[in-house]
Formats: C-alpha cells, structure tokens, sequence
C-alpha cells in the first residue's frame, strides 16, 4: 500500500449511472487484478474503495457508480482534479491456477476488475471467456472491450434486454477449467453452487480503512474471520463459508 496523487485525466457517462475515470500517476503498487484503491473526497469522512480496471505505466483506470454523494462528486470532477489516493490495497486475483480455459464471471460493477484480469490470462498463454450479467441493456459496459482481447463474452440481462434473459449462470458455458468471478452476493453465491471446478471470489464490502486496520470488513471463512480489505477481497471457492 502507499498513499499518492493520481490526476483525473478523464471522467466519462459509459452506462446507466456508471462512469469511468481514468487517472495518471504511479500504478507500481498495483501488481495483480482484482486490487483496488482508495481515494478521499472532499467534506466524506470515509474513503471509497474503487476496484482497478486497468493500470499501466502511469495510467490507472477505474469505473464506478453513482449511488450516493461521494461517487456523485466524483461524476462531477474534471480533467485536472487531484485525488489523495491509496493505492495498491488488496490481494487480487492469482492466474496460476486458472487452467487453459478460465471464465469469467462478472455482475454489474463486478465486470470492473474481469478486464485487468483477462488481459493478464491472455498474456499467459489462457483461452479466456467470460458472461457479464446487468439489470438491462442501459446498464451493460465493458463487453466491447473483452471481444477486443479475443475474449468469448457473452452477456445476461434481468429484462431480456440484452443477450441471454435471465442472470450471469443462465449464460455459463459448460466447459472451462476455473472460475473468477465478482459482483454482488447473491449473484455470487449463485455462481458458487453452480461451478464445478476451483475458482476465486471478489468480495464487494463496506469498508472503514481499507488496508486491515479497523477490522470492519472481517468476514468467517474456514479458517477463521479474514478482513476482506486486506486478506482479500478475493477468496477461494474452498475457503468460503457458503
């Protein structure tokens, strides 16, 4: 972990209520998808932990909601703001054990991190395909950008909208050989009872510090409570407690 300024050098509507802001400045404690950051606002007490998207060189991108008024500042912040940022939080995702055909599973906000991530699977040799699932077709993001790594991207809408009707397991190929995924709990645990090989979760989870301190986000797993901050927010499939 290590407290930085990043720069917005752009901040963008891509879907219903979801922008991505891109920042520059030193991404080298990012070392694995699937961290996050932590960045302060103005008059908010709290930090807001924002999953990475992407991070290269002195480019980190990120892609958040509006749902209340921190990330509606956010929204609002032009090219130029700075931001007090901690950088670098988190476990991320380990690719070692991804066999030659992982997929990825992502709901709403939880697509953010799968970008990062499959570009890494695909540097590795992987053939990599992955299901995102929205509420409707004004909500969908990222798709475009996984087809253009070469990624099988299908996608899952509530409303039939888009893609497949139903949720991200009505879009689940039969064959892979490991499972990532991320998005909200019920989505999740979905995903949990219905994989049949390993596979690792990221974890959403209101958060007090970000980096293990405060002990707020503590969750039981088998092998006793783990802070999803820091000991996480990735979990492995045999580790949680579902």
């Amino acid at each position: 972990m290590v407290k930085t300024v990043y720069t917005v050098a752009g901040n963008e509507k891509i879907a219903r209520d979801v922008y991505r802001m891109e920042l520059c400045g030193d991404t080298s404690m990012i070392t694995a998808p699937g961290q996050f950051i932590n960045i302060a606002l103005e008059g908010k007490y709290l930090r807001r932990p924002i999953s990475v998207h992407d991070a290269s060189g002195d480019a980190l991108t990120i892609i958040y909601k509006v749902v209340g008024g921190g990330t509606e500042d956010m929204s609002r912040m032009a090219k130029g703001t700075r931001l007090d940022v901690l950088s670098g939080l988190g476990n991320g995702f380990d690719t070692s054990v991804s066999g030659d055909t992982p997929l990825l599973l992502g709901g709403g906000l939880g697509a953010a991190p799968m970008y990062m991530l499959a570009k890494k699977l695909i540097a590795e040799g992987k053939r990599v395909s992955a299901v995102f699932g929205f509420a409707s077709a004004d909500d969908v993001f990222g798709t475009d950008e996984l087809r253009s790594l070469g990624v099988d991207t299908a996608v899952a809408t509530v409303d039939g909208t888009a893609g497949v009707r139903g949720f991200v397991t009505d879009g689940m190929p039969e064959e892979y050989t490991y499972a990532y995924s991320c998005g909200p709990e019920p989505m999740m645990k979905a995903v949990y009872k219905k994989i049949k090989t390993g596979g690792q979760f990221s974890f959403e989870a209101r958060m007090g510090c970000g980096f293990g301190a405060c002990l707020g986000c503590s969750c039981k797993t088998v092998t006793g409570c783990k802070r999803i901050c820091r000991d996480g927010p990735v979990l492995t499939k045999e580790e949680i407690l579902w």
